[in-house]
């Protein structure tokens, strides 16, 4: 073999091993996105002051596989089918707060949200409840979910329950803003 064969051929598997490792690290990042956590992007005020327009979040697929949802976790979910009837698409996500689960029930009475007849303490909404909602029961593999921007949100006490199985993760990071970096 001569000295320019033996170039060549250096340079052929140098490039043969860097286009592996491209395939390797892509596939390792499209199995985490699809099964560990991803990132989206709020393009809406429904969950002010919580999150805010333009704000990018991280949502974590794995832990609702092991533990159940809780009261008050900020939630990524397709669409149910009262949304898609209404001319929402399947790949169009909503970000909300989980309320209620089934068995509960949920009413919205002169401004205060009530879970089980008892009254949520929630300091985190951007204002009161402008309306009355009666009272329903959850029915069991459903949530009740409500953006944070009680009066100005696209949810449950206007569409109804969320089946779980649409739940897609966990919002559990912000990641931008840099001013506004952190948990949720």
């Amino acid at each position: 073999m001569t000295a320019k064969e033996s170039t060549t051929s250096s340079w052929q598997e140098q490039v043969k091993e860097n286009l592996i490792t491209i395939a390797i690290a892509l596939a390792i990042a499209l199995l985490i996105r699809v099964f560990v956590a991803e990132p989206r992007f709020i393009p809406s005020g429904s969950m002010l002051p919580t999150l805010e327009i333009g704000d990018r979040l991280v949502v974590e697929k794995v832990s609702y596989h092991f533990q159940p949802i809780h009261r008050g976790d900020i939630i990524v979910f397709q669409p149910p089918q009262q949304l898609l009837s209404r001319g929402y698409e399947t790949n169009q996500a909503f970000i909300k707060r989980a309320i209620a689960k089934g068995g509960d029930t949920v009413a919205v009475r002169e401004g205060i949200v009530y879970v089980n007849n008892q009254p949520l303490a929630e300091d985190y909404i951007a204002q009161l409840p402008q309306y009355n909602m009666p009272l329903v029961k959850v029915p069991e593999g459903n949530l009740f979910v409500m953006g944070d921007n009680r009066n100005n949100s696209n949810d449950s006490h206007i569409w109804g329950f969320l089946p779980e199985t649409n739940i897609i993760g966990q919002a559990v990071f912000r990641f931008w803003p840099f001013d506004r970096i952190g948990s949720l």
